[in-house]
């Protein structure tokens, strides 16, 4: 490909601001989660921000998240996920590299 240098995942990482906000934009309701089978959200997750525990239930660090929404596209149980952007000047911010 002329005209087009590939830049590494690191490069592109390292042009990311992540404004974390006090309050989760996104929220998981773990005991519907204990019943599910599936688990596509922690597959889906492009940041791995889904943990399975030790018991079941599913961890979500939202501080690094950048809101892609795949999580809540890819959930099969209805309310065990509850997405929305983050307040506003929070959240993802993309700088050009």
């Amino acid at each position: 490909m002329s005209g087009y240098s590939q830049i590494s995942f690191e490069t592109r990482m390292d042009s990311v601001e992540f404004r974390v906000a006090e309050r989760a934009h996104i929220t998981v309701d773990d005991t519907l989660c204990r019943d599910c089978s599936v688990r596509g959200c922690i597959t889906a997750c492009p940041a791995n921000l889904f943990v399975p525990t030790s018991d079941g239930g599913i961890v979500f660090n939202y501080e690094q998240c950048f809101e892609c929404g795949a999580c809540s596209l890819a959930c099969n149980t209805e309310g065990a996920i509850d997405w929305s952007y983050p307040e506003g000047g929070h959240g993802v911010v993309f700088h050009k590299t």
